[in-house]
C-alpha cells in the first residue's frame, strides 16, 4: 500500500498523465528523470517560475483551480515571448501535510481542484507533465519548469531592438492588477462575468501571437509583461542598449467600473500593474504596417518608438515628457 509521498505522487501523475508523443520519450512515472527527443532543426527553450502562497496568490481568496492554471500559464508565457511552443513541464510542489493527504471521499479539496486547473492549462497549452518533486512545508510553494522549442535561429530575444523600431503591445494593460485589487476588496468572487478578475486568475499566454511574429520575422525583440510595462520595457531596452519613448494617450488601459473604482488610476494600472502576460514587441519601421490592429481577437497597439537615448520617457497627454521609472512588481523592493 502506498502512503505519504508515494501516494501524493501517484495522485499527481494520475491527474496529469498524458502521452507526450515522440518529443517526450519518457515522462512522469516510475523513473526519477524524463527523456526528451527534440526535433532536428529546433532549439530547446528552458524557463522556470515560482508561485508562492502569500506572495503570488492569496490563500482563501484565490480558487485552487486558478492557482493550478496560473502557475503553468506564467511559465508558458516566457516561451511565448520567444516565439516558441511549450512541450513539457516539471512540477516541484511543497505542501502542508493536511493538504497533501486530503482524500476525494471527504469532498472537494484544495489539491484536487489545483490539479484540475493545472490539467486544464496543460491541455490548453499543449504542455505535458514530465516529472518533478514533492516535499512538505507549512505553506504552499510551487515551482514550474517548462521546456519548449523554437525553429533554430527564429527565437525572438530582448536584445534585438534598434532605434526607430516601433513598440507594440497586445491586449489591454493593467487589467490583471485591477482584478487583483477587486479580489482583495471582495469576499465573493465571480470571474465568469468580470474580465479583469478573470485575467488575474486565469491568464492566457499569447503563444499563437508569439509564434506568428517569429514565423514571419516581424518582431526585432520581445518580452512578456509579467511585472508591468514600467519595469519590463526598461529590461528590453537594457538588453538592446537602447531607450524608448512612449505615448501615454496610446497605451491601452483598462476601463474602470462606474462604481467602486475610487482610488484606481487606469494609466497607473497599465504602466505598473503586473500579471498581464501580454506581449511587448518591437518592429522595424518598414515592417510596422504589416502588424494588424488585432490578431485572433486580441488588440495590437502601437504605443511608442525605440530611441538612441538610454532611458525610457513618456509623453503625457498634455505634451510634457517625464522619465518612466520602474514601479512594477519587484519582490526585493523595500
Amino acid at each position: 500500500m502506498k502512503v505519504g509521498e508515494d501516494k501524493l505522487i501517484e495522485r499527481i501523475v494520475k491527474a496529469l498523465a498524458s502521452k507526450g508523443g515522440a518529443w517526450l520519450a519518457l515522462g512522469a512515472g516510475d523513473d526519477d528523470a524524463a527523456l526528451l527527443g527534440p526535433r532536428p532543426g529546433y532549439q530547446a527553450i528552458l524557463t522556470c517560475d515560482w508561485f508562492l502562497e502569500g506572495s503570488h496568490f492569496l490563500p482563501g481568496k484565490q480558487p485552487a483551480d486558478s492557482v493550478g492554471w496560473k502557475c503553468l500559464a506564467r511559465a508558458v508565457s516566457d516561451i511565448a515571448a520567444m516565439g516558441g511552443q511549450p512541450r513539457c513541464f516539471l512540477l516541484s510542489l511543497a505542501l502542508p501535510g493536511k493538504v497533501a493527504l486530503e482524500e476525494k471521499r471527504r469532498g472537494s479539496r484544495w489539491l484536487d481542484e489545483f490539479l484540475g486547473g493545472l490539467r486544464r492549462a496543460a491541455q490548453r497549452f499543449g504542455c505535458v507533465l514530465a516529472g518533478g518533486d514533492t516535499t512538505q512545508r507549512g505553506e504552499i510553494l510551487i515551482n514550474v519548469t517548462v521546456v519548449g522549442e523554437v525553429v533554430a535561429g527564429r527565437a525572438i530575444r530582448r536584445s534585438g531592438a534598434k532605434a526607430g523600431d516601433r513598440i507594440f503591445v497586445s491586449g489591454t494593460l493593467g487589467e490583471a492588477e485591477l482584478g487583483l485589487q477587486k479580489l482583495r476588496r471582495s469576499i465573493r468572487i465571480s470571474p465568469t462575468n468580470d474580465r479583469a478578475l478573470r485575467k488575474h486568475l486565469y491568464p492566457e499566454p499569447r503563444l499563437a501571437l508569439g509564434q506568428w511574429l517569429a514565423s514571419r520575422k516581424l518582431a526585432s525583440s520581445m518580452i512578456d509583461l509579467s511585472d508591468g510595462l514600467s519595469s519590463d520595457l526598461p529590461r528590453l531596452c537594457a538588453a538592446s542598449r537602447v531607450g524608448a519613448r512612449l505615448e501615454a494617450a496610446l497605451i491601452p488601459s483598462p476601463k474602470l467600473p462606474r462604481t467602486g473604482s475610487k482610488g484606481f488610476d487606469a494609466l497607473g494600472l497599465a504602466l505598473n500593474g503586473g500579471d498581464d502576460y501580454e506581449l511587448l514587441f518591437t518592429v522595424n519601421a518598414n515592417k510596422a504596417s504589416r502588424i494588424p490592429r488585432s490578431f485572433q481577437g486580441i488588440a495590437l497597439t502601437e504605443i511608442g518608438e525605440i530611441t538612441h537615448e538610454r532611458r525610457v520617457v513618456m509623453v503625457q497627454q498634455d505634451g510634457t515628457k517625464r522619465e518612466l521609472l520602474p514601479r512594477g512588481w519587484d519582490p526585493f523592493r523595500k
